[in-house]
């Protein structure tokens, strides 16, 4: 299989082309994937490469719920399009983790259905924040002591509010509107995106798989499996009704038959299309197998011999990544103190690659303000990141 093909057609099923270019952030997510969301600019990014979303606009699709962060595949958040909704939230359900770490504590599914009663009665009178909704709440919630706090369950009320937004009865709203920020309320949500839907847990892996193929295929079994978190066999009676083809002969990778023909006369373009992208990007995360779309020449590059990145298996980028028709070409930190990114290019720089450094860090230091991978990041955690980029220039 000639792997420049593959790695250009992913990044054009990506929409790193171009090809969504002034278009939705809704019709962005639906087309090229979810985007993952923990607390760091990622969903940003992610709109910005592919569309030229500005900042202003995704912060209104949100606002107007044409997209929204919400618990879905693996039980993890992403930021997605509308007509998902009911499909992320039924994915999620079977993922409330928490409720077997509560019942360890001593805690009831009747306990936690008054407090999620109790939650809805405060929530009537608009959104509240947590604190808001414990004083609201009163004695309906309880401290879990010292053993859940060890657990990573201080109170009972995580658990309702979570069982609350898997159910589609509340919703999360960033305190100023971002999708980079952490500080919530949280609002009855009406109409519930689940009150007319039926989906079964069958209808949903196949509706997973549907998605994921459209996104990232060809991909193989594995893949879709990290992605689905589902096992063998209920993965492959997920892929059934899809009727996948190889890619080709004694390949793995499976594709959707209707992208047979297109695949097929798909050319792959002469003229460079970088795009700088997220840690947790879609063309990575989606088959968390950054290595793939990293030349075995590049992957020696003396970056990887700085402590900063040193052992990184790459399974994840370890940095924020370039990426050129679908070969991760460099990796790019931002340092909010000079505002400016750092990033080691692979294959050398040229004015292609300078433009879209600038393009980038012009919208990152006047919309953003910063890029943070995680909630957790700082720009003190990313310094060691920042000087072995530079160092490795």
């Amino acid at each position: 299989m000639d792997l420049k093909k593959l790695h250009a057609w992913w990044s054009h099923k990506q929409g790193l082309d171009g090809r969504l270019e002034g278009q939705s952030p809704a019709k962005i997510l639906a087309e090229t994937g979810w985007a993952r969301s923990v607390g760091g600019s990622g969903p940003y990014l992610t709109l910005f490469a592919r569309g030229g979303t500005s900042r202003e606009a995704a912060d209104a699709a949100a606002a107007a719920l044409e997209i929204h962060e919400l618990p879905s595949a693996r039980g993890c958040t992403y930021v997605l399009p509308a007509a998902d909704f009911a499909l992320a939230l039924t994915a999620a359900q079977p993922f409330e983790t928490e409720m077997k770490v509560a019942y360890k504590l001593g805690v009831t599914d009747k306990e936690i259905s008054k407090l999620c009663e109790s939650v809805l009665r405060a929530l009537e009178k608009g959104p509240l924040d947590p604190e808001e909704i414990r004083e609201a709440t009163g004695k309906a919630s309880r401290s879990l002591g010292e053993e859940g706090k060890k657990k990573g369950l201080t109170t009972t009320l995580p658990l309702a509010i979570g069982k609350l937004q898997v159910s589609g009865d509340i919703r999360r709203v960033p305190v100023n509107g971002r999708l980079d920020q952490q500080r919530f309320k949280y609002c009855l949500w009406k109409p519930n995106p689940l009150t007319d839907s039926k989906l079964s847990q069958e209808e949903v892996a196949t509706g997973l798989a549907r998605r994921f193929f459209q996104w990232i295929g060809p991909a193989s079994l594995g893949e879709f499996q990290w992605f689905s978190a589902l096992g063998v066999k209920a993965a492959k009676a997920a892929l059934e009704p899809l009727q996948l083809e190889p890619v080709a002969k004694d390949d793995e990778r499976l594709m959707l038959p209707a992208d047979r023909e297109r695949f097929e006369k798909f050319q792959v373009p002469k003229q460079a299309q970088y795009r700088l992208v997220a840690l947790a990007d879609g063309i990575t995360l989606l088959k968390r197998n950054s290595r793939e779309l990293i030349d075995p020449g590049d992957q020696k590059h003396s970056l990887f011999r700085q402590k900063a990145y040193a052992g990184s298996n790459l399974v994840d980028l370890p940095s924020n990544g370039i990426v050129d028709r679908g070969r991760v070409v460099g990796l790019w930190e931002y340092d909010p103190e000079s505002q400016k990114i750092a990033w080691v290019s692979f294959t050398g720089a040229n004015s292609d690659l300078a433009k879209a450094i600038e393009t980038a860090e012009t919208y990152i230091r006047e919309q953003l303000g910063d890029v943070r991978a995680v909630s957790l990041d700082s720009p003190k955690s990313r310094a060691p990141r920042i000087e072995a980029l530079r160092k490795s220039r």
